[in-house]
């Protein structure tokens, strides 16, 4: 892709950018209603979920809202509340899978409590999204294959590293613990990356409820002796692309609505940038 192509093709990058970040931004689904923990807003509860919790300690639905907080009387503090209500929702069906991981509820911006990673969809919580878009010195981009065993877009293709922060972790933390992780890098592969910025907060209905995510990204250069392997065994498959391939791929609509808004972001910034020769 050439200079010339590269520019010319810039408002259809624009285009597709807000289609899909337009298609990525709904309204929480049906009969949820505000949620609450410690008194702070945090997160859009499922009818669905408010059913299964109502009565448990610390929960005080509302009809206008439900609420969270810790529980004196069983002398229950606010993440052994939380942790109830989640296997509660697990025994009831209301998960997709149990994880064992723990990332932080945030209220008006505040870390308030932590809970089971499955649990935070159907109570609509924010998370955080860290991504790596990584590129070969000659200007490819690195993309890796969501598993077949993944619960969400299962054989989708992704940015080579993506993921959510957990609890207690800063930003850069997570990006490091994901790169080492889906890719197999360390600190030294990316020690050249741009800060981590955000592109948008997501608002998407899922099966299993609400997805509010903070979307950010980081951008580097990998060395070519560098070549990324997955550790995990989340991703099937990694391959280095060329922008050609990666638009042909984005216009098949081969990746996550996630990945391709992160990609469309990276492309967009190096085109502004003079780095897409």
């Amino acid at each position: 892709m050439k200079d010339a192509h590269a520019r010319a093709m810039t408002p259809a990058l624009g285009t597709r950018y807000q289609q899909l970040a337009k298609r990525i931004q709904q309204l929480p689904p049906s009969g949820s209603r505000p949620l609450t923990v410690a008194g702070k807003v945090a997160g859009w509860i499922t009818a669905k979920a408010t059913g299964h919790l109502d009565g448990l300690p610390g929960i005080h639905v509302e009809d206008e809202a439900v609420h969270i907080t810790a529980s004196p009387r069983q002398r229950m503090p606010l993440n052994a509340v939380l942790a109830q209500l989640a296997l509660s929702l697990k025994d009831t069906g209301c998960l997709r899978g149990w994880r064992d991981e723990l990332l932080d509820v945030i209220g008006e911006g505040r870390r308030l409590a932590v809970i089971e990673r499955a649990a935070v969809r159907p109570l609509g919580l924010l998370t955080k999204a860290v991504h790596l878009n990584a590129w070969s010195p000659d200007g490819k981009l690195w993309i890796a294959r969501r598993a077949l065993s993944k619960s969400t877009d299962p054989g989708l293709w992704d940015t080579l590293v993506g993921g959510l922060a957990g609890a207690g972790e800063s930003l850069d933390v997570s990006l490091l613990r994901e790169s080492n992780e889906e890719a197999g890098l360390v600190a030294s592969d990316i020690e050249g990356r741009s800060p981590l910025r955000i592109i948008l907060r997501m608002h998407r209905r899922l099966p299993e409820g609400y997805q509010v995510e903070d979307v950010l990204v980081s951008d580097c250069v990998l060395a070519e002796s560098v070549k990324p392997r997955n550790l995990d065994g989340e991703v099937s498959e990694i391959r280095l692309v060329s922008l050609d391939e990666l638009w042909s791929m984005v216009e098949a609509g081969d990746f996550t609505r996630e990945a391709e808004l992160v990609i469309l972001d990276g492309l967009r910034k190096r085109i502004s940038e003079g780095l897409i020769l």
